[in-house]
Parts: structure tokens; C-alpha cells; sequence
């Protein structure tokens, strides 16, 4: 595996200033004096007393011998023990292994996943000292080709490994006539491949690039490069969002790729919002008009120009320019106030020097693999989440972070699920349905039955259906297939049994409510404003089509994250609070764009930071300050190619961003352009 997992001790005692007693150690049974210790806690006080180590005093000033003999044991030599548990005493002599043998034998040991998971917490991978991270013996590692053994080659970005292939199937190769000869099939072979992982705008890619680290865009193209080296003809192919995590320059290779797909007699479906792709199809089906209910209808097909004319697509309004988003009048200043990263060196980052203004619309962009997530998430959001929340996280490398004390919370809106199971929705996401409840136990019928909030709650006892627990749904275990939902035969879905959908308010049951649609519900509570805020915040971020109840798997990645800023506008802001987000704009429609943009100057104008990595040129021109990085993937990325307002980054001729963003302030702001 080139590494292995071992107890980190930064992350099992990640606050020093802590003593054993106060609870320094976070792993539960070491985490200090409870009214009745149990072993372990006990063992580590008689650890303590034979070796006087106080357990009142911070970590930080404990001697390193005596932490040593904590985390890591007595080496063999016994300790007088005495346990005492449930009144009874006894005593006796034993080693004592160390809070970090321990949980390291555990974790081999048990077959509890619950307790292996709590474990992995506190554990990092660290390189393996045998192998040096290389994976293989060193007799594998002893056959080379050119001088560079098979672990060397695969660390290389794809675009060099072809460069290498190519030398050798040149006419400056070191082979020799006899070893060409023989390599030659191969060599042909693997630069075939390694075009075809080009041609998908995947050049960044190190071969050992393990498949858990791809973003899912990159797994599918890789999916498409091996289908490309097929050559299939008559096969109908389906893809969805091909261009997700795609800068602009790289679209264009894509485009190609599903054109030679096409051209050899193939048919290609591809679900897509990017422009640039609606452009190139030749056959267009749009759907709406609406999300939701209000959509499931066939507003315009045909040719581009067929969906550019129709009076009815929204699609055709925004690539015709009737509809777009404004470019601002002004660009804010912010507050003066900066976040300064100094020597980010993580992952292909170049020691760079990065300052984020506070107060402003921030966007980092860059080609695919230029290090923007590296930046924001590995270093700056875990970094500041370690800093404000002591979270166990531990950032990428770097110097030092100057001006975390501009910054009170910082707020990861990403398109992870809002919860993983049917019983979570919008509504007990954003804490409606806590208002909901209290509304249903203050009617008469309630009172008058003693029926309290809790009744009206499908995670607990009482009123929800216990036939299926609250779900609606049952779960069918399908063995080797992915599980199956049908709905409960006792509730039909409704979640609560009968005695509870007896209460109503305005003739809706509470199973009904959770059935409104978001605007519904806007005139069934039109009287409750706690209410109306958040419904209104859900209507905001363009979801007001959705069900108050809906199941949270049912969510879409791009439905989630409106979730999640709705409830953060719901918040009162602090005017400190930093917000990080990772294209938010994937699976969005231009419209639900235009939307997110008006909510994140929302957030903006409360006198927050918005942090964007950004492809949607939408988004990038709206911006008030602009991060590029670059100037391409991987290893020839990693700097800082250009930072300021969006009209200084199309003036500089090194932004490939710039380029991009140039044409389409050109197209939309023709008086604007011509500076250009």
C-alpha cells in the first residue's frame, strides 16, 4: 500500500493546554474520571501513582518520558492495578501496553466496525519506512526502462509519461534496434491509452492515482478514455455531466472525444447545462418548464437555433443573451481585513504566498489539477476549522496562516448529503419542522388528548408508525443487489399512526404538511412569520418546488447544497463568518445560477466572505476578486497566475481564465469589451 495507519498523537490529545483528568485524551474510555472508571481509565491512574505522573497537570508540561509511558507503555514491567467495578475490588500486577498500543491492538483485533471507525479518528497514514512509500520489493524496483523503474514512471502526470513513451518509440530512443523491436507493439499500445486520457482533459492525472481520491467528473471521463480505445460502433452512449470539474480550455478536447464517438456510428446522450456543449449537439431535448411538479415536460427540441428561437425554453433565453446575469456596476472593496497563506506546499503547490480579501466575492479558478482545492479545503478550510472549532482534521503543509482573527466561524457548503437516511428532509434540516411540531401539540385537539411536540416526531416513540419506524418505507436487504425501498403496508408512507393524523390545522394532517411543496406551504403558514423565514430562504435559493418532507436521499448533490445555504441565511449573520464552497454551480440550470450568484451576494452583503472554486463563467464574472491559478495541471501547476478583479484578469495575456472570461464579457457587454 506504500503506507499504514497508525494513532496519530496530535489528533488523540489534539488540546496539550488539557490534563488526563480534565479529558485530554478524545477516545471515549481514556477520556478521563467517570463516577465508576473502567478498566482502562483505571489502569492509567495506577500507572500514574507508581510512576508519579500528575493527571491534573496540562499534557504540554508533562515530561516527555512520563507522556511516553502514558501513550506508549511500561515496555513489559508491571504495575500494581486496582480495579474496582460494581463494589467489588481486586488487585493485582500486570503490564501496562499505552493508551496508543492499546488502540492499535484493538483496532487489528475487534470486529466491531463501530469501534474500528472510532479509532481511525485519531489515525494518519504515515509513508511505510521499509519501502519508502515505493509499494514493491526491491528487486521489483531494481528492473528499469531509460533509468526509471515502474514506481517513477507512474508518478509522472500522464502528459509526461506520453512525452517519455514517445522518446522511446522515436528516433532519439535509448532502446536498442532488438529492444524497439520488442516494444514496439507495447509502446503502441500504451500511448493510445495514455492520448485517450488526454483527449478527456485528464493529462494532470498521475498514473498512482488511487481511484477514492478521483472527483466523480474525472472518474467518469476516465470510464469514456477506455471506452474511446474500443472503437464500438452502434452503442448508445450515457453520460451525465461529462464537464463537471472542466475549465473552459479543456472543454473543448472533451467535445472532440464524444464527436469521434459519434462519428464512428455511435449515439451519444449527454445530460449537460454547459454552454459550450448545448452548442455542439446536434439534437436538443430541454425539459420544464419548472423543477419538480412544475417541470417533467418537453418545452423545445431540436437544433440549437430550434431552441434559441422558442419563446418557451429557458435554456434558449440564456444562451441568446434575453436572459443572463448582470455584470455588477461596482466591485466591493471589502473590509480592508485579509486572509494571508503563506507557503502552501501541499500536494503540486509551488510554496505560493496567498492573500484573500474579507468582505468580498472571492473566486479561485485555474485548469483542471491546477491545486484549488488543495488551497481552499486541504489547507485553508481545515486549517481554520482546526484553528476556531479543534477539529482532528490536520491541513496540508504550509508556513502559516495570518488574519485568523478576522474570522469567527468558517462554514464548508458542500453537495454532500443533509442526512443519509429517509427520516431526514428540508424540514428538520432547517429546523421547520421543529415549528411545525409545536404549532401541531398548541391545537385543541392536541391539549385536549395531552399530545406534546414530540408526538408529532417520526424519530421517536409514541406517534410515529412503528411498523416502519417513522420511515415511510421499508428497507429490502436485495443480498448482492443495492437495497430496495417499498412503502410501509401499514402507514402507506404517512410515517405516524392513526391516532396522530387525527390532528389537523386547516384540514392537513401532519403527514400532509410534510407533504406541501415548499410554496405551499408559504399560504398554509402565511400567519406564522418563524415560519415564513425559512420557507422564504428555501424560495430564495430556487427551491421552492420541493417537498418539506422529501426524503434526503432523494436530494440531488446541487439540491443539498441550497438546502445547506438556506439555513445559513436563515442565521443571523455575525458579519465574520467565512463560507467555502466547491463549484457549487455542478448540476445547476443558468436559471438556478442566476439564483445562487443573488444568494451569495446575500451573504456577502451581510459583510461575510465568500470563497468559491469556480469553473461557470457566470459565477467568475460576477466575482469581486479573482484567484487564478496555474498556468496547467498538475506538476506545471501549483502558482499564482494572476489575481484581481475580473477586468484585470481578462487584461492579463497569462490567464487562460482570463481568455475565457474575456469573450464572454465580449459577447454579453460589447461597450465593455472593447477595452479588451
Amino acid at each position: 500500500m506504500g503506507g499504514k495507519l497508525v494513532i496519530n498523537p496530535d489528533l488523540l490529545i489534539p488540546n496539550k493546554e488539557l490534563s488526563l483528568n480534565e479529558g485530554a485524551i478524545i477516545i471515549s474510555e481514556w477520556h478521563g474520571p467517570r463516577e465508576e472508571g473502567g478498566y482502562y481509565w483505571q489502569a492509567l491512574q495506577a500507572v500514574a501513582r507508581e510512576y508519579h505522573i500528575d493527571l491534573n497537570a496540562p499534557v504540554r508540561s508533562l515530561p516527555p518520558e512520563k507522556l511516553d509511558i502514558i501513550l506508549y507503555g511500561t515496555g513489559g514491567r508491571e504495575v500494581t492495578m486496582r480495579y474496582n467495578r460494581e463494589g467489588r475490588e481486586a488487585t493485582f500486577r500486570a503490564p501496562f501496553e499505552g493508551v496508543i498500543n492499546n488502540l492499535h491492538r484493538r483496532y487489528q483485533e475487534t470486529s466491531s466496525e463501530y469501534i474500528r471507525e472510532k479509532i481511525a479518528e485519531v489515525m494518519s497514514e504515515v509513508v511505510c519506512p521499509r519501502c519508502n512509500g515505493q509499494r514493491l520489493r526491491e528487486e521489483a524496483l531494481a528492473v528499469t526502462v531509460d533509468g526509471y523503474n515502474i514506481i517513477q514512471v507512474t508518478e509522472w502526470p500522464v502528459q509526461r509519461t506520453l512525452q517519455w513513451v514517445e522518446r522511446l518509440s522515436g528516433e532519439e530512443s535509448p532502446l536498442s534496434q532488438r529492444q524497439k523491436m520488442i516494444a514496439e507493439r507495447i509502446l503502441k499500445e500504451i500511448k493510445a491509452r495514455l492520448g485517450f486520457l488526454v483527449d478527456v482533459g485528464l493529462d494532470y492525472l498521475t498514473l498512482k492515482r488511487t481511484a477514492a481520491s478521483l472527483s466523480g467528473g474525472e472518474a467518469q471521463r476516465i470510464r469514456l478514455a477506455t471506452q474511446i480505445g474500443s472503437r464500438l460502433m452502434g452503442v448508445l452512449y450515457v453520460l451525465d455531466e461529462p464537464s463537471i470539474g472542466l475549465h473552459p480550455r479543456d472543454n473543448a478536447r472533451l467535445l472532440r472525444t464524444l464527436e469521434g464517438l459519434r462519428d464512428l456510428g455511435n449515439t451519444v446522450l449527454v445530460v449537460e447545462h454547459d454552454e459550450e456543449t448545448i452548442r455542439s449537439a446536434d439534437w436538443i431535448v430541454d425539459l420544464g418548464p419548472g423543477a419538480g411538479e412544475n417541470g417533467g415536460e418537453i418545452v423545445a427540441q431540436g437544433t440549437v437555433e430550434d431552441i434559441l428561437s422558442s419563446p418557451h425554453s429557458l435554456t434558449g433565453a440564456y444562451l441568446s443573451r434575453r436572459l443572463q446575469v448582470p455584470i455588477p456596476s461596482v466591485r466591493r472593496n471589502g473590509n480592508g481585513k485579509v486572509l494571508r497563506i503563506i507557503g502552501a506546499r501541499e500536494n503540486n503547490l509551488k510554496n505560493i504566498d496567498v492573500e484573500i480579501p474579507l468582505g468580498r466575492l472571492v473566486c479561485i479558478t485555474g485548469v483542471s489539477g491546477s491545486g484549488k482545492s488543495t488551497l481552499m479545503i486541504e489547507i485553508l478550510y481545515k486549517a481554520l476549522a482546526q484553528y476556531l472549532y479543534r477539529t482532528h482534521t490536520q491541513p496540508g503543509a504550509y508556513d502559516r496562516i495570518e488574519g485568523l482573527e478576522h474570522i469567527d466561524k468558517v462554514i464548508n457548503i458542500d453537495q454532500s448529503p443533509i442526512g443519509r437516511t429517509p427520516r431526514s428532509n428540508p424540514g428538520t434540516y432547517t429546523g421547520l419542522f421543529d415549528l411545525i411540531r409545536a404549532l401541531f401539540a398548541e391545537l385543541p385537539e392536541s391539549k385536549m388528548r395531552g399530545y406534546k411536540p414530540g408526538r408529532f416526531s417520526f424519530n421517536v416513540h409514541g406517534g410515529r408508525c412503528e411498523a416502519c419506524q417513522g420511515q415511510g418505507q421499508l428497507r429490502i436487504e436485495m443480498q448482492f443487489l443495492p437495497d430496495v425501498y417499498v412503502p410501509c403496508d401499514v402507514c402507506h408512507g404517512a410515517r405516524f399512526n392513526r391516532e396522530t393524523l387525527q390532528v389537523r390545522f386547516k384540514d392537513y394532517n401532519i403527514a400532509d404538511v410534510l407533504d406541501l411543496t415548499v410554496d405551499k406551504a408559504m399560504e398554509v403558514f402565511s400567519a406564522f412569520p418563524n415560519m415564513i423565514n425559512r420557507l422564504k430562504t428555501l424560495q430564495d435559493v430556487g427551491l421552492g418546488y420541493i417537498r418539506i418532507g422529501q426524503p434526503a436521499p432523494t436530494l440531488s448533490g446541487g439540491e443539498a447544497q441550497r438546502v445547506k445555504l438556506a439555513k445559513e441565511l436563515s442565521k443571523r449573520s455575525t458579519g465574520r463568518t467565512l463560507y467555502v464552497l466547491d463549484e457549487p454551480s455542478v448540476g445547476l440550470h443558468a436559471a438556478d445560477v442566476h439564483k445562487l450568484i443573488e444568494v451569495l451576494q446575500r451573504l456577502v452583503e451581510g459583510g461575510n466572505t465568500v470563497l468559491i472554486i469556480e469553473h461557470n463563467l457566470d459565477i467568475i464574472k460576477v466575482a469581486d476578486y479573482i484567484i487564478d491559478l496555474g498556468p496547467e495541471g498538475g506538476d506545471r501547476g501549483g502558482e499564482v497566475v494572476a489575481v484581481g478583479t475580473p477586468e484585470e484578469i481578462c487584461a492579463n495575456p497569462n490567464s487562460y481564465t482570463g481568455q475565457f472570461l474575456r469573450r464572454i464579457v465580449c459577447l454579453e457587454y460589447p461597450e465593455i469589451g472593447k477595452d479588451f
